[in-house]
């Protein structure tokens, strides 16, 4: 299917190059970061016309191509921009461009802690799209100029309160839609193509027009897991683990995820070589469907050797410790398992990870997994934030 609607923005910043008044039109992108009018973009027709030595100019339209959309044609690249899942913030944070960040689906899934430990431009405090629902209002009072946004994910989930013709009626008067739901592959209405973690990126950077850090990414990211392969301990010494979310600190039930789904929050556990311990269980994994829970005894018919528990990531792993492995350890059933005899409980990442996301997250899971091969940082800062400036 062809798009080719253009943002209201970028129509409007055609309209000013053609009166010869082009300051701030196309700033930020990587054109402008090269300094020297070459072309940094997808290859789409992104090209330089007329640049005056500073890096600004007009720009040609240029396509980019995403199922389910299709194809979305732009006239110069995004400035105000927003995401549901927090992988895709992520991108475009990683991009360079956080600082036009207006809005995420839920905040405590979205983590700038990460950037400011990087020291990377970045939105602290996004605007919700979620608050017991999504507003369709909303989207017209943001008024960005790309949804970063799978709309399939948006009329399926039900607690959204979106139907098809409320998602189309925001492509078609506030700006195009460009994703797809990456994070899982349980979910049965998504029966179209996935994408990895970084072919999902690689689409976010012909977005941007900012291909150039997505390929620096890409190298560090190659060399990151070089770095792990190289210390992995042998596959019979590796843990199989259970993957589920909760967010009490006294759990008793849990909603079970598969560390074999090939969905871009898992990457960090197939890079490590983590099994899955629910594997041929019959246990199905959390999705749109299907909000089925296990429990404690469930969990010791499993008994993994590692249990991994999303929902926690606003803690250091001391609080966590005091708080939800210290409640196991009380637990009549749970101080059953191995795990929680072992210390082997551990935070389970985000939900939604994105590029930088996944380096820290996989970084930290080596380290608690593979103490003994894992004792340092696995990826360098300065470089990471070096590439989202533009510098390399």
């Amino acid at each position: 299917m062809r798009r080719t609607r253009s943002t209201r923005r970028a129509v409007l910043a055609a309209g000013t190059a053609a009166l010869g008044a082009m300051a701030g039109c196309v700033s930020g992108t990587e054109r402008e970061a090269n300094g020297d009018g070459s072309d940094g973009g997808s290859g789409d027709g992104a090209e330089e016309d007329g640049a005056d030595g500073d890096g600004t100019g007009a720009s040609e339209p240029y396509d980019v191509s995403m199922v389910p959309v299709g194809e979305v044609t732009f006239e110069s690249p995004p400035e105000r921009w927003l995401a549901y899942e927090s992988d895709y913030a992520d991108m475009g944070v990683a991009l360079g461009v956080g600082d036009g960040l207006a809005a995420v689906g839920e905040p405590h899934r979205y983590h700038p802690e990460y950037y400011a430990e990087l020291g990377i431009p970045h939105v602290e405090e996004p605007t919700p799209l979620w608050n017991d629902g999504v507003d369709k209002e909303l989207f017209y009072e943001l008024d960005v100029d790309v949804h970063l946004v799978d709309p399939n994910w948006l009329e399926h989930n039900g607690a959204f309160g979106l139907e098809r013709a409320d998602v189309d009626e925001i492509g078609e008067n506030v700006a195009p839609f460009v994703g797809n739901t990456i994070f899982r592959r349980t979910d049965e209405w998504h029966d179209y193509e996935y994408y990895t973690l970084y072919e999902a990126f690689e689409k976010v950077a012909e977005v941007f027009d900012r291909v150039d850090r997505y390929e620096a990414f890409a190298a560090l990211h190659e060399e990151f897991l070089a770095e792990i392969e190289a210390s992995l301990p042998p596959a019979d010494e590796r843990p199989d683990g259970l993957l589920a979310w909760v967010g009490s600190d006294e759990p008793e039930e849990f909603y079970p995820a598969l560390i074999g789904d090939e969905g871009a929050s898992t990457k960090h556990f197939r890079d490590l070589g983590v099994g899955d311990a629910l594997a041929d269980t019959g246990v199905e994994g959390l999705s749109t469907d299907d909000r089925g829970t296990i429990d404690y005894e469930a969990i010791l018919d499993v008994d993994p050797d590692a249990l991994f528990l999303r929902g926690h990531e606003g803690k250091s792993r001391a609080e966590f410790e005091e708080t939800v492995l210290a409640h196991m350890r009380d637990h009549e059933v749970a101080s059953d398992l191995a795990a929680v005899r072992e210390g082997r409980v551990f935070r389970g990442g985000p939900i939604y990870q994105g590029p930088i996301y996944n380096l820290f997250v996989a970084e930290r899971t080596a380290r608690e997994c593979y103490p003994q091969r894992f004792d340092r940082e696995l990826f360098d800062r300065e470089r990471v934030a070096e590439i989202v400036a533009g510098g390399a």
